[in-house]
């Protein structure tokens, strides 16, 4: 089977308010890109993909007006996708949500949090409580403990494949960008960054002891997503000792795993796997990073076939489909990640 995590830059710019698809003229919210563009480049990459499950970040939006699930049903159905039901959990604030989108016929999948719920007038619980709650933690020497919450809480999928019986858990996550958004000159944008990755670091760590807690009950988990992070991305690491990515991965017996993390920590100058392309316009360049994973516990690890990375320029099918290679560039700044494994 074929498990995916695919970051869609703003795809709930593409549906209206009843969750149908808009391919018109009208600009995306991606630079020199229309809806149109995007909804064609998207339907090519998620066809090409043949996925059985997509954990998507940045899924489209649930608010009073718009619903996450039946714009990505919608979106199945336009493009006859076998991944034609979705699943959301806690739902947030930013217009981009985290949701997975399955085929029906091999699993069933339901949103089943973990973790104490929060309690009126008490929404700060000790330990791992569950995502949509506040989680305590000092991440300094000051003996003062941070309040933290996310922004967009990870969804935990239990997914059930129909044919075997066999019961995983996955986990999707997009965590806290460390980029210092607002800040108007050089102490800001210290200030906001070494924040802004205290944080994230905070969120990774309780990612962890969810993915710790999975682990000693004996049940075979999946983080899948985008962590906004990875070894050697920014000097504010060497701060803090460690990036959340490997917080997340931990260490030992119980350590999760993704060979593309795994290279990318073990060779900090060299070639690295890339799931992300951004232009930075101050410097007329292109940036690449690995931020994508699909990280798996070693029972898991086991069984799996082989990762991939849909890079339009370093996978050799992805180049030399032309289609492809044109339609991954337009559907979004991130490139989707697959496993295939013995499910």
């Amino acid at each position: 089977m074929r498990i995916a995590t695919y970051n869609v830059e703003w795809f709930d710019a593409l549906f209206d308010d009843d969750g149908r698809l808009l391919p018109d003229g009208g600009w995306s919210a991606r630079h020199n890109v229309t809806r149109q563009m995007q909804i064609e480049a998207l339907g090519v990459v998620f066809t090409a993909l043949d996925a059985d499950a997509v954990m998507v970040i940045e899924a489209p939006d649930t608010n009073r007006r718009r619903d996450t699930v039946r714009a990505l049903e919608s979106f199945a159905d336009t493009f006859d996708l076998r991944i034609r039901k979705a699943v959301v959990g806690f739902t947030n604030d930013t217009q981009q949500e985290i949701a997975l989108m399955y085929d029906p016929d091999l699993f069933a999948a339901w949103h089943d949090p973990r973790g104490p719920a929060p309690l009126a007038g008490v929404p700060h619980a000790d330990g791992a409580p569950r995502f949509d709650g506040t989680f305590r933690i000092d991440l300094d020497i000051e003996a003062t403990a941070d309040k933290v919450t996310f922004s967009k809480p990870p969804l935990e999928v239990a997914l059930k494949v129909r044919e075997t019986g066999k019961e995983l858990r996955l986990i999707g996550a997009h965590l806290k960008s460390k980029a210092p958004h607002g800040a108007t000159n050089r102490d800001e944008v210290m200030r906001l960054s070494i924040a802004n990755r205290r944080k994230q670091l905070a969120q990774a760590i309780w990612l962890r002891a969810r993915v710790q807690e999975h682990l000693l009950a004996g049940e075979p988990v999946m983080v899948l997503g985008d962590l906004n992070d990875g070894p050697g991305l920014d000097e504010f690491e060497d701060l803090f000792g460690r990036s959340s990515v490997e917080i997340i991965l931990g260490e030992g017996e119980r350590a999760l795993y993704d060979p593309n993390a795994s290279q990318a920590l073990s060779r900090r100058i060299g070639p690295q796997p890339t799931t992300a392309r951004f232009y930075l316009t101050h410097e007329g360049r292109y940036l690449q990073a690995l931020l994508d994973y699909v990280m798996v516990s070693p029972d898991l690890r086991a069984r799996a076939k082989r990762w991939r990375i849909w890079h339009p320029f370093d996978d050799p099918v992805c180049w030399t489909t032309p289609e492809l290679c044109e339609a991954l560039l337009t559907a979004s700044d991130h490139f989707p990640v697959t496993l295939d494994i013995d499910l």
